[in-house]
């Protein structure tokens, strides 16, 4: 478990916290079924990764592969999103989770939320 959110998991906090308005509570870097998830609402079953790089490596997309089968097994559904599609794709980002929670709108598109890190924005 990290303390310290990468700058896309800051952004994608951002943008899941305004969603307590529409009644969706995200939590971070929760254990779940032996694996710690970077947000789940509980309410919608609904786990959303942050993905770097490294998360393409034969290995690691192995290890992704099981542990999304462990939580859609666990009544979850896991949405994956590469730091890649967060910065340059925020618009996708959104769509795809207000499909995912079944709401037409967000307060706060995630593409006005800037990419920081220490203070000096990214991107």
């Amino acid at each position: 478990m990290r303390k310290d959110m990468t700058p896309h998991e800051a952004r994608l906090w951002v943008y899941l916290r305004a969603l307590r308005a529409k009644g969706f509570r995200f939590r971070r870097q929760v254990p779940l079924k032996g694996y710690f998830v970077d947000f789940v609402c509980f309410r919608s079953r609904l786990v959303i990764e942050a993905d770097g790089g490294q998360h393409t490596e034969e290995a690691q997309a192995a290890h992704d592969a099981v542990r999304d089968a462990v939580l859609t097994r666990a009544g979850f559904r896991v949405l994956r999103f590469d730091n890649v599609v967060i910065r340059y794709d925020p618009d996708g980002v959104d769509q795809a989770i207000c499909r995912a929670l079944r709401i037409d709108d967000l307060e706060g598109p995630l593409a006005f939320l800037p990419l920081e890190r220490g203070g000096e924005q990214v991107g």
